[in-house]
């Protein structure tokens, strides 16, 4: 059922979209060089968004302080437009029954658009 739904998603579900945005916000911050951590951070945004379907976000327990100050700023530049455009798409996939699973999949993406430094994506089944 995780392949149906994760093909569904790429194609419906506007995976493919969110992961090529993610993506180019990836290579903006890997050319400016400091912003490094934050387009590895976008990739693991950009893997999740394509495929959510049969996995989960966990906290990383030795991320530590730099990792939450560099959060702040995520949150500050990105982190809260991100947030919301996901919680807006999934309130509009939501009103149909055939989009429930598509929001509630972007509902999922909402934590770690806004919080994405010291997480790490796992399958559900780990």
């Amino acid at each position: 059922m995780r392949l149906i739904l994760n093909i569904l998603w790429f194609i419906f579900g506007s995976g493919f979209v969110l992961a090529l945005g993610y993506g180019l916000a990836a290579l903006i911050c890997f050319a400016l060089i400091v912003t490094i951590p934050f387009g590895v951070a976008s990739l693991r945004l950009a893997v999740y968004s394509l495929w959510p379907f049969g996995r989960t976000v966990v906290s990383r327990p030795g991320a530590g302080v730099p990792s939450g100050l560099a959060n702040i700023v995520w949150v500050v530049v990105a982190g809260w437009w991100l947030a919301l455009t996901h919680v807006v798409a999934g309130v509009a996939q939501c009103v149909t029954v055939i989009g429930i699973p598509f929001g509630i999949a972007n509902f999922k993406l909402v934590p770690v658009a806004f919080w994405p430094l010291g997480r790490e994506i796992v399958d559900v089944d780990r």
